[in-house]
Order: C-alpha cells, then sequence, then structure tokens
C-alpha cells in the first residue's frame, strides 16, 4: 500500500513536485520513504500521479486513473454541535464520499467556534482523505448562521432536504432512489444540533424550497444524523451506479 500525500496544485511543476518541509519530513521521518521509492500525490479536486521521491522533491511517474468518489456531489448543512462533535462528523462524511461541509449557527447552537477551528477542521478533512483513498478533499466552508445558508441554497434547482424528529416527513430513502437514479448532479441535506431545529427554521427552510425528511423513527445524536445521511446516500448511490 502506497502513502498518499494531498498537495496544493501550484506545488506540481511539469513532472516534478515541490514538497514543502514538513511534507518531506513526514515522508522521511515518520512514512520512512528513501530516494527512488513510490509514494501517491492527490490535489484534492481529483487529480492523482504517482510519484517518486528524489533529493528534488518528487518526480510524477505516471498520471492515476482512479474512480472512488459518487457521481452525485453531497452537501452537508450542519448546525454544529457541542464539544468536538463536528471533528468526527468531518472524519466519518470524509469517509463516505461527502464534497462540502456547511457548519452553521442555528437558534439552539451552543458552540460558538474560535478562529482557528476552520484551520484545524480542513486539516482533518485532508488526513481523511488520505486515510480513505479519495480524489477529492472536501471542502469546509466557514460557519454561517442558518439562515444564511438557507437563503444561499433558495435558488438553486437542486434537491434539498432538512431531517427533522418526531414527524410524520417521509423517510430519506424515499428520495435517495429516485435522485440518485437520476443523476442528479448535487444533494443538499441539513441536519440540525442537539435539540433540533425551531419550527421557524424548519419553516424558513421548507420556503426556501427545503423538503422535510426523515432519518428514522429514533432520535439521533447531532453528530449521528449527518453521518447516518451521509451512509445511506453512499450505500443508494453505489447501488445505483452498478
Amino acid at each position: 500500500m502506497l502513502y498518499r500525500l494531498v498537495i496544493n496544485p501550484h506545488q506540481k511543476q511539469d513532472n516534478l513536485i515541490n514538497l514543502f518541509s514538513e511534507q518531506e519530513h513526514y515522508l522521511r521521518r515518520v512514512v520512512r520513504l528513501n530516494n527512488e521509492q513510490n509514494f501517491i500525490a492527490l490535489d484534492g479536486k481529483g487529480n492523482c500521479w504517482l510519484v517518486k521521491l528524489t533529493d528534488r522533491g518528487g518526480e510524477i511517474i505516471n498520471y492515476l486513473q482512479e474512480n472512488r468518489e459518487l457521481n452525485s456531489s453531497v452537501t452537508l448543512i450542519v448546525a454544529l454541535p457541542k464539544g468536538n462533535g463536528f471533528e468526527d462528523i468531518i472524519r466519518c462524511t470524509t469517509e463516505l464520499g461527502v464534497n462540502q461541509l456547511q457548519p452553521v449557527i442555528s437558534e439552539r447552537t451552543l458552540l460558538k467556534p474560535k478562529d482557528n477551528k476552520l484551520e484545524r477542521w480542513r486539516k482533518i478533512a485532508i488526513e481523511s482523505a488520505e486515510q480513505s483513498e479519495r480524489q477529492i478533499v472536501p471542502y469546509i466552508a466557514q460557519p454561517v448562521s442558518i439562515f444564511e445558508a438557507f437563503k444561499k441554497m433558495s435558488d438553486r434547482n437542486i434537491p434539498k432536504y432538512i431531517g427533522v424528529a418526531r414527524t410524520n416527513a417521509p423517510h430519506l430513502l424515499n428520495f435517495l432512489t429516485r435522485d440518485l437514479s437520476d443523476y442528479a448532479s448535487e444533494i443538499v441535506i441539513a441536519t440540525g444540533c442537539e435539540g433540533g431545529w425551531t419550527p421557524n427554521e424548519v419553516q424558513i427552510a421548507t420556503d426556501c424550497k427545503f423538503q422535510e425528511i426523515s432519518l428514522g423513527k429514533r432520535i439521533l445524536r447531532a453528530v449521528t444524523a449527518p453521518i447516518m445521511a451521509m451512509s445511506l446516500i453512499a450505500s443508494v448511490g453505489e447501488i445505483s451506479n452498478k
């Protein structure tokens, strides 16, 4: 198994990869690669290369054709849970194939993230993409208010869902079998924090053309709900594409 390393696109210069000092240190001292040994470099946007470690950095051997991504791009709008729960969401949903995570501050959100949190979240996304052998690194957006996130999506003609508990809303699977079979280019799902959405938030979401959906009869934790939604999307998507 070859080690995978996410690089910035500007690090690739013709057939060379200019490694940052911390990247080269990690490859040589932690992974313990020597010159002439190979690793995989990826730019996080779908491009992968087989690369040989040299004194000049990395020398590209050839372009790799890999396909481990879902056909539909998935955006999760996640009301930030308390503690470090959002970090677990990033790790698990990245492994499952999410393309973008939009953290939001809802009316019941307790966590007020510090400025350095975004940098840490994006680092976790990179590490999780490397671990799960993906070609794409999910984009972690700057936290915004839930109303701003809903408004931003209001004019987009794509499947949009909001998970609600204690409701008679249809199960998400009822829609996924249709949307993924029709190869929807993008799917958006919003999940709430502890205590769920307020009636006002659900109303604004439906005004912005979000469809209410259920994730099952049980009440899921704020960390579990987006992982559950992403698991269903990944499962239905891969079955539909066979």
